[in-house]
């Protein structure tokens, strides 16, 4: 979906903000086999980032034209779906708000993110956009960060979507692009690839410069900096990747 599609339809204005008073159900409901394998799955999954981080030593590297320091601050994040096992350790317990989707895969990632200090908004550029958008234009105004994995739920992978784009024009807070590279992972034949970093392997985390939104961005440049940010995803992929990659 591009941006002029998805501002046609889910456009953050005043009155679709005041249109939204009546808010669609927080969860799905499902059957009870499907219960337990969220539970199950979830549970699992967040032992596992819980024992496995604490054992992989995470360097970092910062963009010029990034937050001050590196440090993490109030502001919309992106980055590729792929990264979610480790970047879910590294930013835990930090005041971060993660838009996951209302499908059942969606389900079990807000329930493991939520185990590790996180806020699950759920909603997605497809289902619930507009309505997930406003809460997380909320989250912003209270001073927590946005968090998009930002070419989920479902792909297609390393595509961005829209949704943070508009989010930032009417926050007017700054976009940053990260992305985490392991030594060593297991990864999963997934739709995207999904990286487990093995025990006590190296993480290079790279923070991109900050984009941002004018509060008037017409059409043009909405388009704009949408491909600005893909083009700054695919950067710092390839920045924290080469820290790695073997000749």
């Amino acid at each position: 979906m591009s941006v002029a599609e998805l501002r046609q339809e889910n456009g953050l204005t005043e009155s679709a903000k005041r249109s939204a008073s009546v808010r669609e159900p927080v969860e799905r409901k499902f059957s009870l086999r499907q219960r337990l394998i969220i539970w199950l799955i979830s549970s699992v999954v967040a032992l596992a980032i819980r024992i496995i981080g604490p054992t992989l030593r995470y360097t970092v590297e910062v963009e010029a034209g990034s937050a001050p320091g590196g440090h993490i601050f109030p502001g919309i994040y992106c980055f590729w779906h792929e990264c979610i096992f480790s970047a879910a350790y590294i930013h835990r317990n930090n005041a971060v708000s993660v838009m996951t989707s209302r499908s059942f895969d969606g389900e079990y990632i807000a329930r493991i993110i939520e185990n590790l200090g996180f806020g699950a908004v759920r909603g997605s550029s497809s289902r619930g956009g507009v309505r997930a958008l406003l809460e997380m234009h909320k989250e912003i105004e209270q001073g927590r960060i946005a968090a998009f994995t930002i070419d989920g739920p479902r792909g297609p992978r390393h595509i961005a979507k829209p949704g943070p784009v508009l989010l930032a024009k009417n926050t007017q807070a700054p976009i940053l692009a990260f992305h985490l590279a392991h030594s060593s992972a297991w990864v999963l034949r997934t739709w995207d690839k999904l990286q487990i970093p093995k025990p006590f392997s190296r993480v290079h985390l790279v923070y991109s410069k900050m984009i941002r939104v004018p509060r008037g961005a017409d059409e043009v440049i909405l388009e704009h900096l949408h491909a600005e940010l893909q083009a700054t995803l695919e950067r710092t992929r390839e920045t924290a990747e080469r820290k790695f990659r073997r000749n």
